[in-house]
């Protein structure tokens, strides 16, 4: 049985809405199944809430416990977008804006690891698949695929160019030439085919392991498993440049 709520001070959970708006923010959001993002108006209400025990099974337990709550509303999704509504319960003081403003970041954060796993299972690399019996290998493998997991993700998040960073924050020095080489052959006529990020950034290798990866430079942009499969590619293009002809 889920605890009931009631006010201790301030609003409970049945009336919070009916409370005045604190503020409303601008929050840009990325929704985790296509990656797009949308930036929405988002009104901010916060208090304390006293949390009961369940009815059952839990007479260990104090008899009720106070918490703050932060509210957070969309009031801009258009229609057919499902609109944000967060209610957050934490064990944080939240006397201001800063204090909810705080609480609303810390659990955007934790979306991050929403991604992380994400990316290690359905969307990248199916972690979950692996039959291994032996401990160690299995521990290997979980070790690479998360490295591997962490650079899909910045690229992902570095494919449109805003994050403005270096190429060096995910690849070697020496994969610099290779990456260039590589656009260079990938590239089209038409503008759409061109990569529009400067040589050097993150951004202008995302375009080249997304074009690797399948994706066209047309539709959608490219998610975690177009990334992943670029980036397999591009790892065997890279050691394909280390190979050399031997006498007979």
């Amino acid at each position: 049985m889920k605890p009931t709520m009631r006010s201790r001070r301030g609003c409970c959970s049945r009336t919070l809405t009916a409370c005045p708006n604190k503020a409303a923010l601008a929050l840009k959001s990325r929704r985790l199944r296509d990656g797009a993002a949308r930036t929405g108006e988002l009104a901010v209400r916060f208090g304390r809430v006293e949390l009961r025990r369940p009815l059952h099974g839990a007479s260990d337990l104090p008899p009720a416990t106070t918490v703050s709550v932060v509210d957070v509303r969309e009031t801009s999704a258009t229609e057919g977008e499902k609109p944000i509504h967060w209610r957050l319960l934490t064990t944080h003081t939240v006397r201001s804006l800063a204090d909810a403003q705080r609480i609303v970041g810390l659990y955007r954060m934790r979306w991050v690891i929403e991604e992380y796993f994400h990316t290690i299972k359905t969307a990248g690399f199916s972690i979950e698949q692996a039959d291994i019996a032996d401990p160690e290998v299995m521990i290997k493998l979980v070790a690479a695929i998360a490295i591997a997991a962490v650079t899909v993700m910045q690229l992902v998040k570095a494919r449109d160019g805003t994050t403005d960073q270096s190429l060096l924050e995910a690849f070697e020095p020496a994969d610099q030439p290779i990456l260039e080489a590589v656009s260079a052959r990938l590239e089209g006529k038409t503008a759409r085919q061109q990569n529009p990020h400067p040589k050097g950034s993150l951004a202008f290798a995302a375009w080249v392991i997304a074009r690797l990866g399948g994706w066209t430079g047309y539709y959608d942009k490219p998610g975690p498993k177009t990334m992943r499969r670029g980036l397999d590619d591009f790892q065997r293009i890279k050691y394909g440049t280390t190979l050399r002809l031997q006498d007979v």
